[in-house]
């Protein structure tokens, strides 16, 4: 299915629901991508975890998550799609004091991450994970 170096397949494509629990798309998730190390898995479950508490907590809990992997060089990108023009907010959260450091942890899990705005409105929350040997641009 992974054709040479550079490419990029999707081998994710789940639809997020009004009160879905994180926990089926982290499995969903974490049974493709199985053959990962466990600290690489944990770091992309984490990252879909956080993306799609976002869906729920801002925009109704109605997106979509895509997950796409290379192996030469080894990344994950994961994409979560939403109805809402609101961009994350890095270190806050309108929810409250104790909320907003999802795309902190994000963030320093990734190699590189960011937002694209969705014809017709809406936006795509992406990031991309290293799983090789590339520090994590984070961590630098």
């Amino acid at each position: 299915m992974l054709v040479g170096e550079d490419s990029k397949s999707l081998v994710v494509d789940l639809s997020i629901e009004p009160g879905m629990s994180t926990a089926v798309l982290r499995g969903g998730v974490g049974g493709v991508l199985h053959d990962l190390g466990e600290d690489h898995r944990y770091d992309v479950l984490l990252v879909v975890t956080e993306l799609a508490s976002n869906v729920h907590d801002h925009a109704c809990g109605v997106g979509r998550l895509r997950v796409f992997r290379s192996v030469v060089p080894c990344r994950v990108w994961v994409e979560v799609d939403d109805e809402v023009e609101r961009l994350p907010v890095y270190g806050r959260s309108r929810l409250g004091e104790d909320r907003g450091r999802g795309m902190m942890m994000v963030d320093g899990v990734s190699l590189d991450w960011g937002t694209r705005s969705r014809p017709g409105g809406g936006k795509t929350v992406y990031t991309v994970i290293c799983c090789g040997d590339v520090p994590f641009a984070g961590l630098s």
